[in-house]
């Protein structure tokens, strides 16, 4: 574990593996923060992630959990509290794409791609809040897409669960804004990635 010594700004990175994880994480490593790089199935990506967080000049270490279960996200977000101090960062961007028409769409994808998108976003907010409201205050940055204002042929649950993530989004901005924590949605637009 590579803690900082002192009082450092720290950032959680959820979906950490991936290619806007990644690029969020080696952002915040360029600028000397402790990058907690989240992942799920595939730890070796995120040690490249977290190998491309020290390169830059940053410090961090690696973080697993299901996003989809609550009580993975809060033992995930004790052990990144646990490891920091000073200003805070939450930064959800876990997500998985599908794509199937909506006539054919099986109820296990739709199940899979809400729980991780929607769902696992509010288990992270969830959990953070608490740690949040302790530092007196911080920042989170939810990754959303414009599918979630549009629509898309063939994406019917990605869609559905970035459409959530507005109102969840504003939600927590009016609870959690006067405790001082920003609370934003962030449209990347097309990225070159997996997804």
């Amino acid at each position: 574990m590579q803690s900082p010594i002192e009082p450092t700004p720290s950032v959680l990175v959820t979906g950490a593996s991936g290619g806007i994880g990644r690029a969020i994480s080696q952002a915040f490593g360029k600028i000397g923060w402790y990058v907690g790089v989240h992942y799920y199935q595939n730890k070796p990506a995120a040690d490249a992630t977290l190998d491309h967080v020290l390169e830059s000049g940053g410090v961090g270490d690696s973080y697993h959990a299901d996003i989809r279960e609550a009580e993975s996200v809060r033992r995930m977000v004790d052990s990144f509290s646990r490891c920091t101090s000073g200003p805070l960062v939450l930064v959800c961007n876990a997500g998985i794409g599908q794509s199937e028409l909506l006539v054919r769409h099986a109820d296990e994808i739709w199940d899979n791609v809400i729980a991780t998108n929607l769902t696992g976003t509010f288990h992270c907010l969830q959990a953070c809040a608490p740690v949040l409201l302790a530092r007196g205050g911080g920042s989170i940055i939810v990754i959303g897409s414009h599918t979630g204002f549009h629509g898309a042929t063939g994406q019917s649950a990605y869609a559905t669960s970035k459409a959530g993530l507005i109102g969840l989004v504003r939600t927590a901005a009016l609870e959690w804004g006067p405790q001082n924590i920003r609370v934003n949605l962030v449209l990347p637009g097309w990225q070159k990635t997996d997804l």
